[in-house]
């Protein structure tokens, strides 16, 4: 008898769990960037230590759309607006240090790649990168971002594979360390999904 109390319990649990995250609309839709290396995945992979619980979800950082009109507010832009993913949007590592750095070239094709731990219908994927002299010493805001896109791609609320890639061309005139904020924008939710990626011109 006591046994299938337990197991009734436990049933009535998950099924509490489940209602819970469908209800936010996150159960059918996480994915994040690994080209270029995002820091959430920096995280996962362990490149990056002590990042917290980030490092078991990289595909969790869902916050609003509408960026840049809305969304997650200034110095929350790598975490979504999420707390617990706080260290994503910090201008350091959590020990410290610089966020490791992927090298591009201004001016030149580039192959973005997202992976899906679940699909959703997809509105686009836009990406936005740093201005020049851009404030480093700070959580990213609007004001340190060219806020039009310098890559949009439309999805059309296509449901897209595990694995996405599709090239852009970066944009020229950029030296230096720069944060590329990838958006992935649902089309039936309110929500988006944000990655940044850290790059050296």
């Amino acid at each position: 008898m006591r046994k299938k109390t337990k197991w009734y319990a436990a049933v009535v649990g998950l099924a509490t769990t489940g209602a819970v995250v469908l209800s936010s609309g996150g159960a059918s839709s996480h994915g994040y960037t690994d080209l270029p290396i995002s820091r959430q995945k920096l995280c996962q992979n362990g490149t990056v230590a002590n990042c917290g619980s980030i490092q078991w979800e990289p595909q969790s950082v869902e916050g609003p759309k509408g960026f840049p009109a809305s969304g997650p507010a200034d110095g929350q832009i790598c975490n979504a607006g999420l707390s617990q993913f706080s260290q994503l949007s910090a201008p350091k590592t959590p020990s410290g240090s610089a966020w490791p750095a992927t090298k591009v070239t201004g001016g030149q094709s580039y192959t973005f790649r997202w992976q899906f731990t679940a699909m959703h219908a997809t509105t686009d994927f836009k990406y936005y990168v740093t201005k020049a002299g851009w404030n480093q010493n700070h959580n990213l805001a609007r004001s340190d971002l060219n806020l039009t896109p310098f890559l949009t791609v439309p999805y059309n609320g296509q449901r897209p594979p595990s694995t996405l890639s599709h090239s852009g061309t970066l944009p020229s005139g950029l030296s230096g360390r720069h944060v590329i904020v990838a958006v992935w924008t649902i089309a039936d939710t309110a929500n988006a999904f944000y990655a940044c990626s850290d790059v050296t011109f």
